[in-house]
């Protein structure tokens, strides 16, 4: 089989918009389902894997249930899971598929749970299973028979069983047999299982019993997401929790996104695989946990940071995958790409150093130390980030948005915040006053080289522009609310960075805000998080509602939301959108102990 190639049952699931995606995950792989009911990406066994689903990128394979006459298409998640109930309306009445990754997921092995109900009149259905390993290289074979009467494969390096689908037809060109057609008639009230089993070594055990996959799937999710029910808007918070825990693997490691190549700019080249842990985005994660439920998901991003520290130590890569190994080049993949896009896996941050690491590992440190949950491993570790802004702090770095090497604002401030936190929350000692010596001398030059004349942060020594990272070190208690420099970056962001409660990290060039890039979402929450930080209450929660409603039919954020066409930009779901927004969800619903409820200055 060629690259990319795809019979005519691919052809008729060509990509859809981002918005209408939802995310099926079990902590160590994701797949992403359409309004069709096509499975239309998926790599296995686990995040940085090759694809066995990659029609999404134009590579061959995809798990389509579809209804069989004209339809109009819905759907939602069960409340505080990734459980997904596809809901169709035909013309002879409604039909649901719900869809779900065994939760929580083996690291080996993969269970794709599908179970279709004719919930009011008959339903009729085609089924099209079409697994091609390697991005759409590698086509099923050796396709046979189970002593159950399942289907069972090789795929690639994957043992594949399928079962449910007894009576499927194993089809293909030239004599081979690479997919499966199903075509199937319910009557009303009756329902049918199929579930897909992938595996990194053979399948010995028995056939999976559907009904107790989807019992123990709904138990683990009812104890996984917390009520949270004190916060703003509980069950769209509640949701993005059941992302950040879908997107957590066993290692405690967050990969920042499902997906690669999805493009932030039609045609621009910016695209990027985001299958990988990023510190920044874990401590992130761990920060809006810590705020709103401390628990297993706070202490999973401890683990992992916290393991990484101890084993690269001033070496901190930006990024890994979630066994802990190093990010794979950038290569290309000869695939068509998402429209717009282009196929690309592996990531270029393998390359770069990005001092704000430091200060935010430091910062989700502090916050597990707040709640009790900070071990002497992770005091070491502590120990070894703060250290390591000693020896590097006045280096160049890439910096949070990844761009080329300078003395950023942000990167020094950010490991300021971190430093003054983790001494705050450290045992009396030594080392509580020599990290909060050391943050009062970075604050103190950066104020001398990076203020700009206006009295606002500006983005580096040589760069008088503004940046909406800068409003990030005040929420992390470097300055307080009433600092002047605090209240001038604010005020000058919100001016000329902001259109309308939408929100951009910074100027590109002469051309409008929204010509330039997307909204980006992360900042429209860290924004409503700023004002509230002033008691600026009624602007807080107007950031926080334009920023919660910028996400897709099924509720997933990605990273940019293009503002003119109401779309999603890049890849799905972006994981650090989805923790802030759950950490400005808790924030608001309580007052803010620094902030003045007043209204906000003109």
């Amino acid at each position: 089989m060629t690259t990319g190639h795809r019979p005519d049952e691919d052809r008729h699931y060509p990509p859809q918009d981002l918005g209408s995606y939802a995310l099926l995950a079990d902590g160590e792989r994701g797949a992403l389902v359409g309004p069709r009911g096509e499975i239309c990406w998926l790599c296995a066994p686990r995040w940085h894997d090759d694809a066995v689903f990659a029609a999404l990128i134009g590579g061959g394979g995809l798990y389509a249930v579809t209804p069989a006459e004209p339809f109009v298409p819905g759907g939602s998640y069960e409340d505080g899971s990734l459980i997904w109930r596809s809901r169709w309306v035909t013309r002879s009445g409604i039909v649901e598929c719900r869809d779900a990754l065994a939760f929580p997921g083996d690291t080996g092995r993969l269970v794709l749970l599908r179970r279709l109900t004719a919930r009011e009149g008959p339903a009729r259905v085609r089924v099209v299973l079409h697994p091609v390993a390697g991005y759409g290289r590698e086509p099923m074979r050796e396709v046979r028979r189970g002593a159950a009467g399942e289907w069972q494969a090789r795929l690639g390096g994957l043992a594949l069983r399928w079962s449910g689908a007894e009576d499927a037809r194993p089809e293909g060109d030239g004599g081979t047999h690479d997919r499966f057609t199903l075509e199937l008639e319910l009557a009303e009230g009756r329902q049918r299982d199929l579930v897909l089993e992938l595996g990194a070594g053979p399948l010995r055990t028995p056939v999976v019993h559907p009904g107790r996959a989807w019992a123990a799937t709904e138990q683990a999710w009812a104890s996984a997401v917390p009520g949270l029910a004190d916060t703003v808007a509980v069950r769209d918070t509640r949701q993005a929790y059941a992302v950040l825990r879908g997107l957590t693997s066993a290692g405690g490691g967050m990969v920042a996104a499902a997906t690669t190549s999805l493009p932030e700019r039609a045609e621009e080249g910016r695209n990027y695989d985001y299958r990988y842990v990023w510190i920044r985005d874990q401590a992130y994660a761990g920060q809006a946990v810590a705020a709103a439920a401390p628990g297993p998901l706070l202490d999973d991003a401890v683990r992992f940071t916290t393991a990484r520290l101890h084993a690269d130590g001033p070496g901190l890569s930006p990024a890994y995958t979630v066994d802990g190994r190093p990010v794979p080049d950038q290569r290309p993949l000869d695939l068509p790409g998402y429209p717009g896009g282009y196929d690309r896996i592996g990531n270029h941050v393998n390359r770069q150093f990005q001092l704000d690491c430091f200060g935010e590992a430091l910062l989700l440190l502090a916050a597990a130390a707040e709640h009790g949950r900070l071990d002497d491993d992770g005091w070491a570790a502590a120990r070894i980030a703060a250290d390591a802004v000693r020896q590097r702090w006045r280096e160049a770095d890439a910096g949070i948005w990844e761009l080329g090497n300078r003395d950023w604002t942000h990167s020094r401030l950010i490991c300021a915040a971190g430093l003054r936190r983790i001494a705050g929350a450290a045992p009396r000692g030594p080392a509580a006053g020599e990290w909060s010596a050391l943050a009062d001398a970075i604050l103190a030059d950066t104020g001398k080289r990076a203020l700009h004349p206006a009295g606002h942060w500006q983005r580096s020594p040589d760069d008088p522009s503004l940046d909406a990272a800068l409003l990030l070190p005040p929420l992390r208690g470097l300055l307080p609310a009433d600092d002047p420099r605090t209240r001038a970056t604010l005020r000058a962001y919100t001016a000329h960075l902001t259109d309308g409660y939408y929100a951009y990290r910074f100027r590109h060039d002469d051309r409008p805000l929204s010509k330039a890039e997307g909204a980006f979402l992360l900042c429209g929450f860290v924004t409503a998080l700023a004002e509230h930080q002033q008691g600026h209450e009624i602007d807080a929660y107007r950031w926080f509602e334009r920023n919660r409603a910028a996400c897709g039919a099924p509720g997933l954020f990605a990273e940019e939301y293009d503002v003119a066409q109401r779309r999603l930009l890049g890849n799905l779901p972006q994981a650090f959108v989805h923790a802030l927004m759950l950490e400005a969800s808790a924030r608001l619903a309580r007052p803010e102990a620094t902030a003045r409820t007043q209204p906000r200055p003109t």
